[in-house]
């Protein structure tokens, strides 16, 4: 159960404030070009997925190892490389201005025996109830997730023992987001879940899906909307723009944080009180160049988003007993490695480096559109 209603009264100003922003930065595009090889003879390696992570830009290597890719718009990209039979590879980069730039990779042989895993996986008894165990962890639980699967789950294979569960790709899986009308080639590097988290690693390439009638085409563009209206890039543009209240976002200091599922965040008595306001203008600074930014605080900062209420699938999955009266939306993060670089589309350069809890992190692929998104 949800509560839209002034979602849309903020989601008029962000539309003004993403079209401002754009300004001066929309016409700046950039090339980039290079070469993949093998590690170990320097051999070009075609047919090699290179692509911007969580985009819809990506192309594959030409015989002699090259790949091109054209419009690229400046910011903060991860550039991923992948290929069956070998290590995949990436270059955080921050592109400033819309020139060409050169990135060569080299990729080492992986160790991974892909007719073993099928094999495995085919045989195994237990594999397609651990893959709906992968499908929720992964995909998620919303109802975004009901309308959102893996086309070729025969590629997977998965491993459980002391408490964790593990599961590796043969193959790039295939992902059919109906809710959102995207189709991903998802790049699993590893995945990993333990009873307090749940890790996985790995990149994807989008590609639109083409609607059946003009009512799914709206169904689609809706459905995108509130899938970003109250995510950590709403959050992040508000921030920029300085109106990160008026969208809706109260933002909180906390002390620490549990170590168990769900909201995750400690439920003592104590420590449920111990939050205390938080200035969003502090969290982030001037970065190295224009258009730049350093997202940095202290410890977990709570964010609240009053646009919209929980809806009633994470009351399952964040384990609350109460159910007649859900709360404002509520998130916590924490900085994995140091103040994180922002660029103006409020993309971070290192993705992995904010570490999500509560709603942003029940809120997983299926509800996850590409970085070209904006609302219309």
């Amino acid at each position: 159960m949800t509560n839209k209603s002034s979602s849309f009264l903020l989601f008029s100003f962000l539309l003004t404030f993403v079209a401002i922003s754009a300004l001066g930065q929309a016409g700046s595009r950039a090339l980039i070009s290079g070469r993949v090889v093998e590690a170990e003879t320097g051999q070009p390696l075609p047919g090699a997925h290179v692509f911007i992570a969580s985009s819809m830009i990506g192309t594959v290597t030409n015989t002699d190892g090259q790949f091109n890719l054209h419009d690229v718009p400046v910011g903060a990209h991860r550039l991923y490389v992948s290929m069956l039979g070998f290590e995949p590879d990436f270059r955080d980069i921050m592109l400033r201005t819309g020139k060409d730039y050169q990135f060569d990779f080299e990729l080492k042989e992986s160790i991974l025996d892909v007719g073993e895993i099928i094999v495995e996986a085919e045989r195994d008894k237990n594999w397609k109830k651990r893959l709906e165990k992968f499908t929720r962890m992964f995909i998620g639980e919303t109802p975004n997730a009901l309308e959102t699967s893996i086309t070729n789950p025969e590629v997977l294979d998965f491993d459980e023992k002391r408490g964790s569960f593990t599961a590796v790709a043969a193959a790039p899986l295939i992902i059919e987001n109906r809710a959102l009308g995207y189709r991903i080639q998802y790049f699993l590097k590893d995945f990993e879940s333990t009873p307090s988290r749940v890790r996985y690693d790995g990149e994807g390439l989008y590609e639109e899906m083409d609607a059946s009638s003009e009512e799914e085409a709206t169904r689609w563009e809706e459905k995108r909307r509130a899938a970003f209206i109250g995510s950590f890039r709403h959050f992040m543009l508000a921030i920029i723009a300085g109106r990160s209240e008026a969208q809706g976002f109260k933002t909180y200091s906390r002390p620490s944080v549990g170590g168990g599922v769900g909201d995750t965040f400690n439920r003592s008595a104590a420590m449920a009180e111990q939050r205390f306001p938080l200035d969003p203008t502090s969290i982030l600074k001037p970065g190295e160049a224009e258009n730049e930014y350093f997202l940095d605080f202290e410890g977990h900062m709570e964010i609240v988003f009053m646009g919209e209420k929980e809806d009633e699938s994470y009351l399952d999955w964040s384990m609350r007993p109460e159910r007649s009266n859900p709360r404002f939306q509520t998130s916590w993060t924490f900085l994995d490695h140091g103040p994180a670089v922002v660029d103006y589309k409020g993309d971070t350069l290192d993705p992995y480096g904010v570490v999500f809890m509560g709603y942003w992190a029940f809120e997983r692929v299926a509800d996850d559109p590409p970085k070209e998104y904006r609302p219309r």
